[in-house]
């Protein structure tokens, strides 16, 4: 019984229709933050949340039967586990901001599409190096917050009058919101040099730190296909080889079949 629970729940066709009932549930919840949908269909719509996520339940306890004590080994499963019981969770009194949570039934998807699995996986591998960088970005924005509150906060108190709002100003700039009209052609009016500084500034924050941020992830992401690739090379060499040994042994069967037939024919002619 229990094998036949995983086979259906790792059918393809199963995850398929799962993952379209998880999109059909996220656009209900989408449509629920509409007035005018609420006013047309509002107790459907909420009918319909209430139908899919007892399917959801119904689903992942079927699961836990499927796997037992293996369910909790597995990460994804996990992973879903936690997303319904929060769906589960009384969205009324103090707890009325977990209604807003139920949008997170979306991120099913990424358990139940392998593609989505392999984009994860490749961002938590990534982590290690994404740290490194990011603690050499905080560090230079720390001096360059130190160096930007020094020279232009008595100016401009509004953009750096402390390290704290040198370094929200400077995150602006770093991501080329308006810096250049909103922020560092007023400053260069009074400092005609400040164009140096910030200028070196987006240099190495933007398109040398963040470029080595993108280039690490994507790495990542590349040894996560080349990994799965091996993985589906694998399995298939090792179904071609359970087809070769089943026609091997179907031949001994065959020989063996002929050689007692052929016996037969001795033991008959003898007696």
């Amino acid at each position: 019984m229990d094998q036949k629970l995983r086979a259906f729940y790792e059918n393809k066709t199963t995850e398929y229709v799962i993952a379209g009932l998880v999109v059909l549930n996220a656009i209900t919840l989408g449509l629920e933050t509409s007035d005018r949908a609420m006013a047309v269909a509002g107790p459907l719509l909420m009918l319909a949340d209430r139908v899919l996520l007892g399917t959801f339940v119904v689903e992942l306890i079927g699961r836990m039967f499927a796997y037992r004590g293996a369910f909790f080994r597995d990460g994804w499963r996990i992973f879903d586990f936690v997303i319904i019981s929060i769906a589960l969770v009384p969205s009324s009194g103090a707890l009325s901001v977990l209604r807003a949570l139920r949008i997170l039934r979306i991120l099913r998807l990424i358990s139940l599409l392998p593609s989505l699995r392999r984009v994860v996986g490749a961002m938590v591998t990534a982590l290690p190096g994404m740290g490194s960088v990011l603690m050499l970005l905080t560090l230079v924005f720390y001096i360059a917050s130190v160096i930007a509150t020094k020279l232009y906060g008595d100016s401009f108190p509004q953009w750096f009058g402390s390290i704290g709002e040198s370094a929200y100003s400077l995150f602006q700039i770093m991501t080329l919101e308006s810096w250049s009209m909103g922020i560092v052609r007023p400053v260069m009016e009074e400092f005609p040099y400040a164009w140096m500084f910030f200028v070196v500034f987006i240099l190495f924050s933007s398109f040398m730190v963040i470029n080595l941020l993108i280039g690490i992830i994507v790495g990542a992401m590349q040894e996560e296909h080349e990994a799965a690739l091996l993985e589906e090379e694998a399995g298939s060499e090792a179904a071609a080889r359970q087809r070769d040994d089943q026609k091997a042994v179907l031949a001994e069967l065959k020989t063996v079949r002929a050689e007692l037939a052929e016996l037969r024919k001795e033991i008959n002619a003898r007696v």
